[in-house]
């Protein structure tokens, strides 16, 4: 039996629907698990990872994070919540978006008239500033999705896992908000979906307090499985993160959800 390297905890803060973490959040922070992926100075580009989701990631919960043959995972019981595992794969940055284009579309943000998860970590409307990232996606030119984010001093990373004199957002919220901006591409205003995987690339750490625009792009669908894109731009314009997800369409009663009317 693979031996336990360490424990991952998922706070009620970083909740997706109402009883189990953001996909985004959660796949972020184990990412950071992964011993072979992480930077000595993580503001730096970090390889890409990809993070699937077994199960609904538990709230305020100690999940044992094990390590065998490449694969990190974190088990509860056993049973395995999530894994992650580092990929050669080439990610296709999602074309930018002017900051004020994006900041004009969060007035159209579709879960402003019918939200699933309106306590998501990422993209609830029923957060308060400060607490949730509350990234609003609405809809821009070329068939995108996009939206303004300013990470928040709380989200602040660990200063002393980083050499950039500025304070940087934490690794785990890059990844929650490369996530809900995928969903809103994709079908959520039809049918409820969860993450099922992320494959993510971090550039550097976004700034706090410095405004970023997140670019969402849906990439087709197949059966219960829709494929979306997600590019995370600094003020300057320069490509922070950028991320592939596979969404999957559930029951909303499964995850205490809302359907759609």
């Amino acid at each position: 039996m693979n031996p336990i390297t360490d424990q991952l905890l998922i706070p009620r803060r970083f909740c997706g629907p109402p009883d189990s973490g953001n996909g985004g959040w959660t796949a972020g922070s184990l990412a950071t698990h992964v011993t072979a992926a992480c930077p000595e100075d993580r503001a730096r580009e970090w390889p890409t990872i990809e993070v699937s989701l077994r199960q609904p990631p538990p709230l305020d919960t100690p999940l044992d994070v094990v390590e065998d043959d490449g694969v990190t995972s974190a088990r509860f019981g056993g049973a395995v919540i999530a894994s992650a595992r580092v990929v050669d794969s080439e990610l296709a940055d999602v074309d930018p978006v002017a900051p004020d284009e994006a900041r004009a579309a969060e007035a159209t943000y579709a879960g402003h008239r019918f939200h699933p998860f309106p306590t998501c970590f990422a993209c609830g409307t029923g957060r308060e500033e400060g607490d949730g990232l509350r990234i609003f996606p609405g809809v821009v030119s070329g068939e995108r999705v996009a939206a303004t984010w300013r990470p928040d001093p709380s989200l602040v990373e660990d200063f002393h896992t980083y050499v950039d004199a500025s304070a940087r957002a934490s690794v785990a919220s890059t990844w929650a908000a490369l996530d809900c901006v995928g969903g809103w591409a994709g079908d959520l205003t039809e049918r409820l979906m969860v993450l099922g995987r992320m494959t993510a690339r971090i550039d550097t750490l976004p700034v706090i307090g410095e405004e970023h625009v997140v670019v969402g792009a849906t990439r087709g669908s197949e059966g219960r499985k829709t494929f979306t894109a997600a590019t995370l731009v600094d003020a300057d314009g320069r490509v922070v993160a950028s991320a592939e997800h596979v969404w999957i369409a559930v029951d909303p009663a499964a995850f205490g959800g809302e359907s759609p009317t």
